[in-house]
């Protein structure tokens, strides 16, 4: 499936839904490197954006994005739509 076929909206211009096949998904969990954390440590006493996580963040949501085309791939999807992102701290 092309990237270019997702989107937030409930429609793409030009195409018209005629089958839905369900809810695909793209789950991922990261975490940083002892060193990686401490980084990140150092980055809090100084303020600002903290680019060690940001990057992890960006990371993740990509893996997370590519997984999902993979799942509607697999399910026979050629467009996903309706995307939605949520992160959530689990230690």
């Amino acid at each position: 499936m092309r990237s270019d076929m997702t989107t937030t909206a409930f429609t793409i211009d030009g195409y018209r839904v005629t089958r839905t096949l369900g809810v695909v998904r793209g789950i991922t969990v990261r975490s940083r490197s002892v060193v990686g954390t401490f980084g990140a440590r150092v980055q809090t006493m100084f303020g600002g954006n903290i680019t060690i996580l940001s990057e992890l963040c960006e990371r993740a949501r990509t893996e997370a994005f590519d997984l999902m085309c993979q799942h509607a791939d697999g399910a026979g999807a050629n467009a996903v739509v309706g995307v939605r992102y949520d992160a959530a701290e689990v230690m």
